[in-house]
């Protein structure tokens, strides 16, 4: 029967595949139509085949063997981590800590930022009733000043409970370009308890591509291991008590293969640095949902968001994950959001079996070689840094921020003209929806939370993330400063909400009835993300019949809605009779409204010399287009 089979099927050569694409393509530019080009600049084909791999090294590699491309384990287990504030009330966290274990955590993240020096007390008020044999405990925004503290109150306590130094599994975030000998030094008889930060997140939540996440990264560990060689360390005692921490963002598959990539160059940084221990060549990463891509409109797909990077996360290998709750960008979770976020987790690893294949796309030609992609330019950017003297010359050259600041702008361009989408913020909006403006007097007091509904309306940030806090004293270093991707679109419907006035677009559509409602429905979608209320018909007999009910609503816009032959004729006797041209021999009345073209007609020349001057298509850019009509509309 296979043989049958495969003879009936003959296996096609790529020149054949490529012949078909040809002649589907009629003559149009191959790499423009097909080839897709990150922001990381690498390139993605339409197709993969086995030749695509030939020049892949990283093909023979098994799980929890050197270089750990497959991953550091032998399984695909990772634990469930949820984070709580700590930094005001220790018996408040210990108990939301309790009962997020009872309901499937299994790594504790406690939010020490702005905590003053924590006492044994302090620590045993924390970890009260929390088995440390079988739940990782980890302590976030360390500062130095604090960091040795609450290390060595966590050692005592664990001496103190009688608890084996092997079985404990802990973190501090200590900063990687700041952190002393004597962190190390404390740690030295618990093999698992890694004291050394790495925040590659902060670099992603500043608007990094992924490349830059990584390189960025990279160059930051290798830092801290110079520098803790530097002190007296072991290349392995150093290497072993650092911890990574990524965001995974909406890149399904580039985000499955940046984990991956990462793996493999640490691995070999590692061993160039003089370790001969394979375990302390392994990376030890947490992965944590982007808050990049959160947005506070139609917030309940963050859940969705939230679950497809938590795929790639945990399809990738990572030792620990935490989703963020949906509403995570602006108010304190609450029960309900942290049980989603949990839960997330638990039907992936439960119902989903995700934790029970090791890296379950190992021979995919796509990813692996994205795999190869990704760690070959991250490398350059790794070796650019170090030729620069290092992460730490490099950041306060501005090297650092100037890429990412030039990658954030070409992400912030794509999302403003729908290049990129946000759904429910840049593309199909929900159109009724308010903010909760009660909100907006809530104080944020998540432990990361860095945006709020207040925030938009005062367009200020928050909160920053801990980064490189022997840097924050130099005030001519500029810093990674987080925010969201949504940002801009939410600031401009916030303040139009909040202005008491909403603006009312009215399509008037006419003519070609295919046409008229195609571009109806495209033009509510863009005033609608503006919040903007939108009044959309069918299809109008006659233009005054449009004109009548448009003024019967009192429209701020009316939109043109037909096929372009329409146009030339009908949209300068729209504008004549609502008064909205500017030009003089067709101005009947003070200008009442604001008349838009949907679509870039051929004859845009003409009608813009006779004083139509608004059209909107999928070539504008549609943050400034409603911001310009805002302004006109005096809001």
């Amino acid at each position: 029967m296979t043989e049958k089979l495969l003879s009936e099927f003959p296996p096609a050569s790529t020149q054949q595949w490529e012949t078909v694409i040809e002649k589907d393509l009629k003559g149009a530019d191959y790499n423009k139509k097909l080839m897709w080009k990150t922001d990381e600049g690498v390139s993605v084909h339409p197709y993969y085949r086995m030749e695509h791999l030939q020049e892949v090294k990283h093909l023979d590699g098994t799980p929890g063997c050197f270089p750990f491309i497959r991953g550091t384990k032998e399984d695909n287990k990772w634990l469930v981590r949820q984070g709580y504030c700590a930094h005001q009330d220790f018996e408040e966290a210990n108990r939301q800590a309790l009962d997020g274990i009872a309901k499937g955590v299994e790594s504790v993240g406690f939010c020490i930022d702005g905590a003053k020096a924590c006492s044994e007390d302090g620590m045993t008020a924390l970890l009260k009733g929390i088995d440390l044999e079988r739940v990782e405990v980890n302590f976030e925004g360390c500062r130095c000043t604090t960091a040795l503290s609450y290390i060595n109150s966590f050692t005592a306590y664990i001496q103190k409970q009688g608890v084996h130094p092997q079985l404990v599994h802990a973190s501090f975030d200590v900063d990687p370009l700041s952190c002393p000998k004597e962190c190390v030094d404390t740690v030295q008889s618990f093999p698992n308890i890694r004291v050394v930060g790495v925040e590659g997140y902060a670099i992603h939540a500043a608007g990094s591509g992924i490349v830059q996440e990584l390189g960025f990264g990279l160059a930051m560990g290798s830092e801290s291991l110079n520098r803790l060689i530097e002190q007296g360390t072991s290349p392995d005692e150093a290497a072993g008590r650092i911890k990574f921490t990524f965001a995974v963002g909406a890149n399904y598959f580039m985000e499955i293969a940046k984990f991956r990539a990462g793996r493999l160059l640490w691995a070999h940084i590692v061993q160039e640095y003089g370790a001969t221990q394979e375990g302390s060549m392994k990376m030890k990463v947490h992965a944590v949902t982007s808050p990049w891509n959160q947005t506070v409109y139609d917030p309940y797909v963050n859940m969705l968001r939230g679950t497809t990077e938590a795929m790639s996360a945990s399809i990738a290998g990572v030792d620990s994950l935490e989703v963020l709750p949906f509403d995570y960008a602006f108010r304190t979770p609450g029960e309900f959001s942290n049980r989603i976020a949990r839960n997330t987790q638990i039907i992936l690893k439960e119902e989903a079996y995700f934790d029970k294949v090791v890296d379950p796309s190992a021979g995919s030609y796509y990813i692996e070689k994205l795999t190869q992609s990704i760690a070959d330019e991250a490398w350059k950017l790794f070796t650019e840094v170090e030729e620069k003297g290092g992460y730490l010359a490099a950041y306060q050259e501005g090297f650092i921020q100037e890429q990412v600041k030039a990658t954030a702008q070409k992400r912030d361009k794509n999302i403003a003209t729908r290049r990129d989408t946000l759904l429910g913020t840049n593309q199909y909006p929900n159109f009724n929806e308010k903010a909760d403006l009660a909100v907006t007097q809530e104080t944020v007091t998540h432990p990361q939370a860095h945006q709020s509904y207040q925030a938009l309306e005062t367009h200020e940030i928050h909160e920053t993330y801990k980064t490189h806090e022997t840097l924050q004293s130099h005030k001519t270093v500029e810093p990674l400063t987080p925010y969201r991707g949504a940002q801009s679109f939410e600031q401009l419907r916030f303040a139009i909400e909040k202005s008491g006035k909403r603006p009312k677009a009215f399509m008037l559509t006419f003519g070609n009835l295919t046409m008229c409602r195609a571009r109806a429905q495209f033009a509510c979608n863009f005033f609608a993300v503006a919040g903007f209320e939108v009044i959309d018909n069918n299809r109008f007999a006659t233009i005054e019949e449009g004109i009548e009910a448009a003024q019967a609503v009192q429209a701020d816009i009316v939109v043109a809605c037909s096929a372009d032959d329409e146009y030339q004729a009908a949209v300068p006797q729209i504008a004549k009779l609502l008064g909205c041209t500017t030009h003089p021999e067709l101005q009947s009345m003070e200008r009442k409204c604001i008349v838009v073209v949907a679509g870039e007609p051929e004859c845009k020349p003409e009608l813009e010399a006779q004083g139509i001057t608004h059209f909107i298509s999928v070539k504008s850019n549609v943050l400034e287009t409603l911001r310009q009509y805002r302004i006109e509309l005096g809001i």
